[in-house]
């Protein structure tokens, strides 16, 4: 079952076109890979299923509905998460405080309230636990591994009940070790029946947990089709133009 189509998706910005008529669909528990080189459209279109950017032209459907994604919060409330490169965590607390961060949870004396750092200590242990994550909920994140970090990223991404996660350069600057933690994290969302893009320039780790791959050209798509039915060096040729489509 589709949980999100682009239908035709164009964006201009001025006389630049950044995206020509893009038409891709991501199935419920489904890991999409998408590629390309830099200025291909990739961060465009994540930032359009965001709600970053408005479309110039063509529809988002969403569980089979037309929705209209005029800012970020539209698209969060529908249930799409962004974990960007940066990962925007806050190295001076916890792994659990920032899951938590901007929705802590509290508890009541009278009439007044105080964080319940307990209480969400025990949450974020238990996501981890699902996560099948070693992530400690309360070691301090400046003192994480860029795998640990992965993971507090995507715990939150949990929290909200995300039905589809996109991933900006999940696995770079990171150890090989680090890189195999990441990835079994992107396998469990997968498992729990959470969608998955993924945009990343390290073709094995793409090709590692990918069920497609769909690859974007100058603001064109020029493939779309299953991990296993492709390779590096079709993908490869697709980037660089050595071949058309695919």
């Amino acid at each position: 079952m589709s949980i999100l189509q682009l239908n035709n998706i164009s964006k201009n910005f001025g006389a630049i076109v950044a995206l020509d008529k893009v038409t891709l669909n991501l199935e419920q528990g489904e890991v999409l890979g998408l590629m390309g080189d830099n200025g291909a459209g990739k961060s465009t279109l994540i930032k359009i299923i965001a709600g970053n950017f408005k479309q110039s032209e063509g529809e988002i459907l969403f569980e089979n509905n037309n929705v209209e994604f005029n800012k970020p919060m539209d698209a969060r409330n529908k249930g799409i998460e962004v974990v960007y490169q940066d990962l925007a965590l806050c190295d001076n607390l916890t792994a659990a405080s920032n899951i938590y961060l901007t929705r802590e949870l509290k508890k009541k004396f009278g009439p007044f309230s105080i964080i319940d750092f307990k209480r969400m200590f025990e949450s974020a242990k238990n996501i981890f636990a699902e996560l099948k994550s070693e992530t400690l909920p309360n070691e301090t994140v400046k003192m994480m591994s860029g795998g640990q970090r992965q993971a507090v990223a995507l715990a939150r991404t949990k929290l909200s009940k995300a039905k589809v996660v996109l991933l900006d350069e999940p696995t770079a600057a990171i150890s090989v070790r680090q890189v195999a933690e990441v990835l079994e994290l992107i396998r469990q969302l997968k498992a729990q029946g959470i969608s998955v893009v993924i945009i990343s320039h390290r073709m094995p780790d793409v090709f590692a947990v990918s069920d497609r791959i769909a690859v974007l050209r100058r603001g064109k798509l020029v493939a779309n089709k299953f991990a296993k039915e492709s390779s590096a060096e079709e993908v490869t040729a697709l980037i660089t133009g050595a071949l058309e489509t695919a």
